[in-house]
């Protein structure tokens, strides 16, 4: 499943990232959700266990009360930061070149489907 919610650069992105949860909605079975130090926030771990999902997330730097997370499957987080790197290899993308949100979203698809199948080199 690929879901993903555009926003202004100027917005927070734990909110965001809520909103994306609530617009994937209520897993069935448990489903590992890797997630950012962005995302830690107490409000985003209970709404992400609530919809089914097991947040694993590490504690920031200075976090007060912090909490146990798989390390060894947190480290698998670079897996989708390569991903991020590859899409934006696709300049339209990089530079947001279509100013229409449909047009936008249509490419990401496209890219996703073609780095899925890996039909481009990207750097």
């Amino acid at each position: 499943m690929v879901a993903f919610r555009l926003s202004g650069g100027n917005v927070p992105d734990a909110g965001e990232g809520r909103l994306l949860l609530e617009t994937i909605g209520r897993r069935e079975y448990t489903v590992t959700l890797l997630m950012d130090r962005a995302y830690e926030a107490e409000r985003t771990r209970i709404r992400a266990r609530e919809l089914g999902f097991n947040p694993v997330v590490p504690v920031k730097r200075k976090g007060v009360h912090p909490w146990e997370y798989d390390m060894e499957l947190y480290k698998r987080r670079n897996e989708l930061e390569r991903f991020f790197r590859r899409l934006k290899g696709f300049r339209g993308i990089c530079t947001h070149y279509d100013k229409l949100e449909r047009m936008f979203s249509a490419f990401i698809y496209l890219a996703c489907i073609c780095i899925s199948f890996r039909c481009v080199n990207t750097p």
